[in-house]
């Protein structure tokens, strides 16, 4: 098919989510009742056209001029191929599904036609920045993600905390934004444009120090936008919005875009660049997954798992797999997706029928007992929950193992030192077991803890909501990526995206597996204890609205920024004081000492040299004035004095 047989489904796929956006958002709450299934219909046209279109062996390139600035002409550039295909297909889908479970969700809000507006201009966004053929127009859509997440996580914004949440992922986001505008800058100076095909053909004449620069730069754009270390403090606050937000946000769109953004530029990449990037996404990884074992709110353990399994598919990228890292975006997109909706379910289904300002719907304390209330939400949280975990049969096992194999190859290639992440790898995966089996038990088993408030009455969602989560949970089995439960290599998705030889290791999905099962030991053990996992109890002998009160949600109102600036601000504040304070005060107190020296030597020295020279000037005239007395015979001296003096300097000389 010709390329300019894509100039239509290129219109169509940007132009009616944009469309849609502005005919909910002008036709005001007229609109609230069918907002949701015309947005549905929307999108489901538009991954009809993704799949009627769809011809990932080809490249086809569609390019526009936009600018003349001189001799140079600016082009928009979108282009469709392998990477294009499957991120339009899991978008799509994904955001599709999201929005037939709004439907439901958020049925009594009144501003419905506001919500899914601004889903529209979302995924109006998200596809620009897949179908962008340059990093030019990968910008400009990246800039309307960022706004588009703004407005949706602050869509409660009579609330505070969902406004403070939302202007925190806007300022995070506009730093790495920052580094990203700098490295297209650099690209621009360097080279002239910013077309991947341009760029590719024409990085050869670029220094490798240049090339790590600009790489660097870029990949400050994907520490943004897929919550990667010191970035990554708003994608936990970002649980303030609705909860399908969160679940379209985690899986599909906003954070996908910045381990796209690595696969799209994996080619510039040097290998220090990579040693970088494989550095911060293990930090990201570890730390996710550590704080995911300590917070309550059953959304923000999910939203730290998010965080962690970004940072694995950024390590993946570092690795120089980003197909692997792909192929994790796409399994974690099902049942990352399914478990927000889940979550949103159990969270639906303990909300209190009457105001209870004591009792939290999202803190995991005030759930328990729940399997038997929510058979169909348990069941596919237990799904999701596991491929997530990384159990063998399910999706998650598969692209995790994927990466840990590149992993391990890629040590043996670099040496003895490089063998530290792939291990890190596993034990992080052994965190994500631990704190998944946590949440299981805390959320579906154990004591009916929500009973602290009378006005609770669990019940299973109605059946647009389970059944997106159904079907997700289905697409989290490991069958539809490969028929071989244990090595992703001999599936097709790999091969899909141009992997001609995937790599497999036999002992990997055993060690993996052995590591999964010891961290889901660690956790039943400490299911068994007497006060597991800290929860408390919920006697009635305990006083129910200080219990109550002790389960609000534990994090702060006020602290704006994140733990990791908290530390740099910390350490620089020290620094300050301690050296550049220090520094000043010594400084000032020489220039003191140096101003009393610089006075006496003044006064003494300078001042005194002109004191002395006017008084020998003054003495001089005045020895002479005295020999000029009219007197004759004094004038007679002064010539005899003289001509002995001419006589004497005679002889002298």
């Amino acid at each position: 098919m010709p390329d300019s047989a894509y100039f239509l489904p290129a219109c169509l796929l940007l132009g009616l989510p944009f469309l849609v956006f502005l005919l909910l958002w002008l036709g005001g709450k007229s609109f609230n009742k069918i907002a949701g299934w015309i947005g549905a219909l929307t999108t489901a046209a538009g991954l009809f056209v993704t799949l009627k279109y769809a011809d990932p062996n080809i490249l086809h390139t569609i390019r526009f001029d936009w600018l003349l600035i001189g001799s140079t002409t600016i082009e928009l550039s979108f282009q469709f191929d392998t990477l294009t295909c499957v991120m339009l297909s899991v978008v799509h889908f994904v955001a599709l599904l999201v929005q037939l479970y709004s439907t439901a969700y958020l049925h009594d809000d009144k501003n419905l036609h506001r919500y899914f507006a601004f889903i529209q201009l979302f995924l109006f966004s998200m596809i620009g920045i897949v179908l962008a053929g340059s990093l030019l127009v990968m910008y400009i859509f990246w800039e309307l993600v960022g706004l588009s997440s703004y407005l949706l996580i602050g869509f409660w914004y009579l609330k505070k905390r969902p406004v403070w949440a939302a202007q925190k992922a806007f300022v995070l986001n506009r730093i790495g934004d920052a580094a990203f505008l700098t490295g297209i800058l650099m690209l621009f100076y360097y080279i002239g444009s910013t077309d991947f095909e341009v760029i590719s053909l024409q990085m050869d004449m670029l220094s490798p120090g240049i090339l790590t620069a600009i790489g660097l730069c870029l990949f400050g754009g994907c520490m943004g936008k897929s919550a990667q270390f010191p970035l990554s403090g708003w994608l936990p606050d970002a649980m303030e919005g609705p909860t399908p937000v969160s679940a379209l946000i985690h899986a599909a769109t906003m954070v996908a875009a910045g381990i796209f953004l690595l696969a799209r530029i994996s080619f510039l990449l040097t290998f220090d660049a990579k040693i970088v990037i494989t550095v911060i996404g293990t930090i990201t990884m570890v730390i996710g997954a550590l704080k995911a074992t300590q917070v309550w709110d059953i959304k923000r353990v999910l939203a730290y798992s998010t965080m962690s399994q970004l940072g694995l598919m950024v390590i993946a990228a570092g690795f120089g797999s980003w197909q692997t890292a792909l192929f994790h975006l796409t399994t974690h997109a099902f049942f990352k997706a399914g478990l927000f909706l889940s979550a949103g379910s159990v969270i639906h289904a303990v909300t209190p029928s009457q105001t209870d300002d004591t009792f939290d719907p999202q803190d995991m304390r005030t759930m328990g007992g729940l399997r038997k209330q929510l058979p169909v939400t348990f069941i596919c949280f237990s799904i999701c929950a596991a491929s997530l975990a990384g159990l063998p049969f399910f999706s998650g096992f598969l692209s995790k193992d994927a990466i840990i194999t590149e992993g391990f190859l890629w040590a043996g290639q670099i040496g003895a030192w490089g063998y530290v992440f792939p291990i890190i790898i596993l034990l992080s995966a052994g965190l994500t077991a631990y704190y998944m089996t946590r949440q299981m038990w805390l959320v579906f088993f154990g004591e009916k803890r929500y009973q602290v408030s009378p006005s609770v009455h669990p019940h299973e969602s109605p059946v647009i909501m389970w059944a997106p989560m159904v079907l997700l949970s289905i697409l989290s089995v490991f069958i539809w990526f490969a028929w071989n439960p244990v090595d992703a290599g001999s599936g097709w998705f790999l091969s899909f995206i141009g992997v001609q030889e995937a790599a497999h290791l036999t002992w990997v999905p055993f060690a993996a597996g052995a590591v999964t099962f010891l961290s889901i030991f660690l956790a039943y053990k400490e299911i068994k204890t007497e006060n597991p996992f800290k929860v408390g109890r919920t006697e009635s002998s305990v006083d129910i609205s200080t219990t109550r009160l002790a389960w609000l949600r534990d994090y702060s109102n006020d602290q704006y920024f994140i733990i990791p600036f908290s530390f740099i601000a910390a350490f620089l504040k020290k620094v300050e004081k301690r050296i550049i304070d220090t520094f000043v005060d010594n400084l000032a107190k020489g220039n003191v000492i140096l101003a009393h020296l610089i006075s006496w030597f003044d006064k003494n020295i300078v001042d005194g040299g002109v004191t002395l020279t006017v008084f020998l000037i003054r003495s001089s005239g005045q020895g002479v004035r005295s020999l000029q007395n009219g007197q004759i015979q004094s004038y007679y001296v002064v010539s005899a004095v003289g001509v002995f003096l001419l006589i004497l300097w005679l002889v002298a000389m």
